[in-house]
């Protein structure tokens, strides 16, 4: 008997005012898979997030945690039932601590705790008394992370978790997410590295206009060339 999907989206549409982003879209994630999310910028992925999540507005369709829906749920409910999003903007509070950002979200029970946060990102535990603000850019980014999972979630999600960091930080993101995937978490992940995409996705699928235009494996999305030309660059845009 086949498993079912673990987070499973069917005819997702969703709006902006009267803008309609997102059309038609139908995707799944297994247990302990990471799924990539591409496309250029406009084209749908951030807005899937938000759909999923609780925070787009105006949507229709169909999404499902371990069966139970999503949709019409506030993000809270969605939060509770074990999605957790990090954005784009990464939403730490900047006037609390470090320390004070991860035991606010912290839930007991999470697989992740704040010490196994310390543990995982070194450089945060020697900074757990700063102010979020006063982070930089991918200290950031790992207490965006650090806080999603102590969370304790069933899915976790990430809007451009590389955007603007240097490389030797990307190199450690790329580890973490190898090590997430490895633990059994599931991930759902919007990156425009396909660099990084390929070094930690099992599958990816490719938005173009709010649609899906393309599906497959890294080695498929490695060899269609033509695609990612049309769909993934600024040559046909």
């Amino acid at each position: 008997m086949t498993t079912p999907p673990l987070l499973e989206i069917s005819d997702l549409n969703g709006w902006y005012g009267k803008s309609h982003i997102l059309k038609g879209i139908n995707l799944h994630l297994k247990d302990g898979e990471l799924l990539a999310l591409l496309g250029r910028n406009g084209a749908g992925k951030t807005t899937t997030m938000r759909a999923i999540t609780g925070l787009l507005a105006r949507t229709s369709g169909e999404v499902r945690l371990a069966g139970q829906k999503l949709l019409g749920r506030t993000s809270y409910e969605i939060a509770r039932l074990g999605l957790s999003l990090v954005p784009e903007h990464r939403g730490i509070f900047a006037s609390l601590s470090v320390e004070e950002n991860l035991s606010l979200a912290a839930r007991r029970g999470s697989p992740w705790s704040v010490e196994q946060v310390w543990s995982m990102f070194p450089s945060l535990a020697a900074r757990r008394r700063t102010a979020g603000g006063k982070l930089s850019g991918g200290e950031q980014q790992m207490l965006a992370i650090g806080r999603a999972l102590t969370m304790g979630p069933r899915v976790l999600l990430l809007d451009e978790p590389t955007e603007g960091l240097a490389p030797v930080i990307v190199e450690q993101l790329v580890k973490l997410l190898q090590e997430l995937k490895s633990s059994g978490l599931s991930i759902l992940l919007v990156e425009q590295s396909l660099a990084v995409c390929t070094a930690v996705a099992d599958r990816h699928v490719v938005l173009d206009g709010g649609s899906i235009v393309w599906e497959g494996t890294s080695p498929e999305l490695t060899a269609a060339s033509e695609m990612r030309a049309r769909h993934l660059t600024l040559e046909h845009a």
